[in-house]
C-alpha cells in the first residue's frame, strides 16, 4: 500500500498515482500536521489579545499567514509572530475604538467576559450572541 504525502514533491502532482506496488524508495509517508497549524478558535468565538488590550469576535480564519510581507515586517521583531500558524480576522475593540484586526493564534486567548463585542459590524455578520459565542448569519456563510 502506498501512503501519499500531499505536502511533498512526490505527491499526486508528480504523477505518482499511488497505484501498484512501488519500490521501497518510492513510498512516501503521510505527514503529521504541526499542532500549531490546527485552528484553536472558530468563527463566532470571542477572544482577547495576549499582549495588547483588545478583544474581538472572529469572523474569518486563514490556515497560515496570508497578509502582505510589508504588514508582517512592520511588526517589531521582538513580538513578530510566526507565519506557520492560523491567523484570525477579528471585529476588534479597545477602550477607544472599533476596528478589524489580523492576529496570530499564538497571541490569542479565549475571552471569558460574558459581554458582547460592541463593534458596529457585529450585527451585519452575526445573528445572535448565545452562550458567549456569536452565531453567523446564514446569508454571510460561504
Amino acid at each position: 500500500m502506498t501512503v501519499i504525502d500531499f505536502t511533498s514533491p512526490g505527491g499526486p502532482e508528480s504523477g505518482n498515482s499511488g497505484l501498484g506496488t512501488p519500490a521501497a524508495d518510492q513510498v512516501q509517508h503521510a505527514s503529521v500536521p504541526d499542532p500549531a497549524a490546527i485552528a484553536r478558535f472558530g468563527i463566532g468565538e470571542v477572544v482577547r489579545h495576549k499582549l495588547f488590550p483588545f478583544r474581538g469576535v472572529i469572523f474569518d480564519v486563514d490556515p497560515e499567514f496570508s497578509n502582505s510581507e510589508e504588514w508582517w515586517e512592520a511588526i517589531p521583531e521582538n513580538v513578530r509572530p510566526r507565519k506557520d500558524q492560523p491567523y484570525y480576522h477579528l471585529l476588534a475593540e479597545n477602550d477607544d475604538s472599533a476596528y478589524v484586526a489580523y492576529v496570530s493564534q499564538q497571541n490569542l486567548i479565549h475571552d471569558d467576559l460574558p459581554e458582547p463585542v460592541q463593534h458596529p459590524a457585529v450585527t451585519q455578520m452575526f445573528a445572535a450572541f448565545e452562550g458567549g459565542r456569536y452565531i453567523l448569519r446564514p446569508e454571510v456563510r460561504n
